[in-house]
């Protein structure tokens, strides 16, 4: 009996802990913190269920990895309403890198929260982000749809992501298509479609670009310079795409 209550009380103190340190990193306190213990159990301290099934946070990783995609594609289709498909989809496979959501996980505090053992080890592996994924998918099971994509978007995008640094971040495409020109003997040039005023957010340009004097590739931005980068990249897209088929 004894040995009973000491479980109980090691517990009650062990969900206390993590219940504070989730108030204090977001600001709220979870209603199912066993959830939460589960998102942060690696399968290298996995325990078995009555059922026999493996108790881990994989099955939570699987969840918060659909739940994160899902926030940062809206979230990026209404901050780029003028980027195309392939854009937003390259700005969202940065945002939830493995690279990426291991920092976050390392930021935020996550990681220190983790329960894996020692031979697992957390430095230079994916254990941080898969563990930012499972607690993304026990905050969707604790609080729904609408408390997650808030709290993803507030308390982790706009607080410790520059996604425009992201994006500027970008590979240079503009210098791998003059590079390319250069070495094929061919020219290059950049000319100014079209340019028109959108109110408060000011001029919107469109750039084309030219090789041989024929249209390759456009880009249109609210700078000349990332719509060449666009223009740039759409016409490396389709050089690199002819190299692999040659």
């Amino acid at each position: 009996m004894a040995l009973f209550f000491s479980f109980r009380r090691k517990r009650r103190d062990s969900d206390r802990t993590l219940s504070d340190a989730i108030k204090n990193i977001f600001g709220y306190r979870p209603r199912k913190v066993h959830i939460y213990d589960l998102a942060f159990r690696h399968k290298s301290v996995a325990t078995l269920a009555d059922n026999g099934h493996r108790l881990c946070n994989e099955r939570l990783e699987y969840l918060g990895d659909a739940v994160l995609g899902s926030v940062v594609a809206d979230f990026l289709y209404k901050k780029f309403p003028y980027k195309d498909e392939g854009f937003l989809t390259e700005m969202r496979s940065r945002i939830v890198s493995r690279s990426t959501l291991n920092m976050l996980s390392r930021k935020l505090g996550l990681s220190s929260l983790v329960q894996a053992s020692k031979e697992s080890g957390t430095q230079g592996s994916s254990i941080p982000g898969d563990a930012f994924e499972a607690f993304i998918g026990a905050v969707y099971l604790d609080k729904g749809y609408l408390f997650t994509k808030k709290m993803i978007i507030r308390k982790i995008i706009q607080t410790h992501l520059d996604v425009d640094e992201m994006m500027e971040q970008d590979i240079n495409f503009k210098s791998k298509v003059i590079e390319w020109a250069q070495k094929e003997k061919k020219t290059v040039g950049y000319k100014l479609a079209d340019e028109r005023d959108n109110g408060k957010r000011g001029k919107l340009y469109t750039i084309e670009l030219e090789i041989d004097r024929k249209v390759a590739g456009h880009g249109t931005d609210y700078s000349i310079k990332k719509a060449e980068q666009h223009a740039s990249r759409m016409a490396w897209e389709h050089i690199a795409g002819n190299s692999e088929s040659s």
